[in-house]
């Protein structure tokens, strides 16, 4: 297909336009093209211009030294230049797809040694790398640091946020574009972002009643292939076609998510409960020791002794029980459990006690 025809076009609009929206999303916002992608940058360099607060380590000085020399400026030997305005850092920037030589890019500067704070720094030139090895862009200029560090003579010290990072707005320069196959082919690739087979064949379906039969296919339960045209310019014009169509995507799997360090349960809408039914209750044992002395008469010959006595108390919460009837809802379980006043810690156990029944249809996640 060398050509797409106008009223391709204009129907895919319309297609667009009339679709039902109810809980649709754009493709664009649950897929992406295969392809295109960002690549991650990472660098190496100095920071100069700090107020005492650099590093004290020995390869800062030795990077310095290395500097100076690609400069044309020789130390003497034996010279260790610990310069405490300096400061050894790592540089990282994240890539666009197709970014063009010239254009900018943000960078985040991180601390590597033992410096105090970044803050009023200024990184110098500094190339950047990609998993290749190649330069991809320069990146300096100035920190712009949210945290501070302040200390006083008697060892005191205040610090708010992270001194140690910073970060520089279009700091760094692209000088190396990235290839990509989104030119190449006749064909464009969508990956959804969540896994499910029933989204990607609505998706295929929706692009199908708009642009025509045998125009996608799902792939497997990821991947959609979308026929499109071989002329770059009007595979733009395609691409963005496809990724402005709506899709319904189906619900998630019932599951139940529990977060073991911070007592937060998730119960999305899916999850559903069999007939069961559930009594809990907390049961409270206190244990106090009162400590008798026995004190001998005057003219014994007895010692004085300390006699042990424990008082043990028992106390139950008297929580009804609650029943679950057949399949029901979200909104049900979270009612009933309510009304009995159970804590987060107390919905774990009884939804592990159900999984364990086998009345909760779900899969239960722990995190």
């Amino acid at each position: 297909m060398n050509t797409l025809p106008k009223h391709v076009i204009f129907l895919a609009l319309l297609g667009i336009v009339f679709s039902d929206a109810v809980h649709a999303e754009r493709i664009k916002d649950i897929a992406s093209i295969e392809g295109v992608r960002s690549n991650q940058l990472v660098g190496y360099g100095l920071v100069v211009g700090l107020d005492k607060s650099g590093d004290k380590t020995n390869f800062t000085g030795q990077s310095l030294r290395n500097m100076l020399t690609r400069l044309g400026i020789t130390l003497p030997p034996g010279i260790d230049p610990k310069a405490k305005n300096i400061a050894a850092v790592s540089v990282q920037a994240e890539l666009p797809p197709f970014a063009k030589p010239g254009q900018a890019i943000d960078v985040t500067v991180s601390s590597l040694g033992d410096a105090k704070s970044l803050r009023g720094g200024t990184l110098l030139m500094s190339p950047l790398k990609g998993a290749d090895g190649q330069v991809y862009a320069i990146a300096q200029g100035s920190l712009v640091v949210s945290g501070l560090s302040a200390s006083g003579q008697d060892g005191s010290s205040v610090t708010v946020n992270n001194p140690n990072v910073g970060r520089i707005p279009n700091g760094a320069t692209v000088e190396r574009t990235v290839n990509t196959s989104f030119a190449e082919g006749d064909a464009l690739i969508f990956n959804l972002h969540t896994s499910d087979f029933t989204t990607a064949n609505r998706m295929a379906d929706s692009i199908n009643k708009v642009l025509g039969a045998n125009t996608a296919k799902a792939l497997d339960a990821t991947s959609v292939r979308v026929n499109a045209p071989v002329d770059p310019n009007q595979k733009v014009t395609f691409a963005s076609v496809v990724e402005n169509m709506v899709v319904i995507p189906d619900d998630a799997p019932a599951r139940v998510i529990v977060n073991s360090r911070t007592g937060t349960v998730v119960i999305n809408g899916k999850v559903r409960v069999q007939p069961a039914a559930v009594s809990h209750g907390s049961l409270t044992v206190t244990i106090s020791e009162d400590p008798q002395v026995s004190q001998p008469n005057a003219f014994s010959n007895g010692q004085t002794v300390v006699t042990p006595k424990s008082n043990l108390k028992i106390e139950e919460e008297k929580n009804h029980m609650f029943v679950f009837n057949p399949g029901v809802s979200l909104d049900e379980i979270v009612k009933a459990v309510n009304n009995v006043g159970a804590a987060p810690s107390d919905l774990v156990a009884i939804l592990e006690a159900l999984k364990s029944a086998g009345s909760l249809h779900a899969e239960l996640i722990v995190i």
